[in-house]
């Protein structure tokens, strides 16, 4: 049997089928997530985020136009959540936490075992903390669009309908991200050129 769609799950929910949008969350949950966690630098917070996230969808479903598809719709009240979340501690914070959950991620995925490459990995280390300083000094707008095309792999198009502004603005976003980053790294010593771009 086909799995269905989201769409047709979305459909099901609407018409009182919980299972329906419990397979929804199960699908999608990981990405918001992952998205939150990028996005706020903290993953106890993130995962509020990603839960408050599908509450919310929830019950607006019977609000949901179908204009784009669902998760394009879970990303923006992702995003939406996380950006108020930032606001709202936006004085409190500091940059540069050594337990940051983005190098947790990041160091996992590159090295399978522990003993692999001790100097590689504190020199890999020094890089991706330096990294998320630099995306910390980004605007939120452009974080938030680096974020989702550089890290979690989306289109230009999602990008556009996620955050309601034309690809063109995505491209530019995206670009002048990167050219920020790049500058931030090379004050401090880091030549990305052909890492970051």
């Amino acid at each position: 049997m086909a799995k269905p769609s989201d769409r047709d799950l979305v459909e099901r929910a609407r018409q009182g089928d919980v299972a329906a949008f419990g397979q929804l969350v199960r699908r999608h949950q990981p990405r918001i997530h992952r998205l939150a966690v990028h996005m706020l630098r903290e993953d106890s917070e993130a995962e509020d985020v990603a839960q408050e996230t599908f509450v919310r969808a929830f019950h607006a479903l019977s609000r949901f136009d179908g204009r784009s598809e669902p998760y394009t719709w879970f990303y923006r009240i992702a995003v939406n959540l996380s950006l108020n979340a930032l606001r709202s501690r936006r004085t409190s914070r500091v940059s540069g936490d050594s337990m940051d959950p983005r190098l947790e991620g990041v160091m996992t995925e590159r090295r399978p075992s522990a003993m692999a490459d001790p100097p590689g990995d504190a020199s890999r280390k020094e890089l991706y903390t330096a990294l998320c300083e630099g995306i910390d000094t980004l605007s939120d707008t452009l974080r938030t669009t680096l974020i989702l095309v550089c890290i979690d792999g989306r289109s230009h198009e999602d990008a556009a309908k996620i955050l309601g502004a034309p690809e063109g603005t995505i491209a530019w976003r995206v670009h002048e991200a990167r050219r920020k980053l790049r500058e931030f790294m090379s004050a401090r010593g880091f030549d990305l050129e052909g890492e970051v771009a």
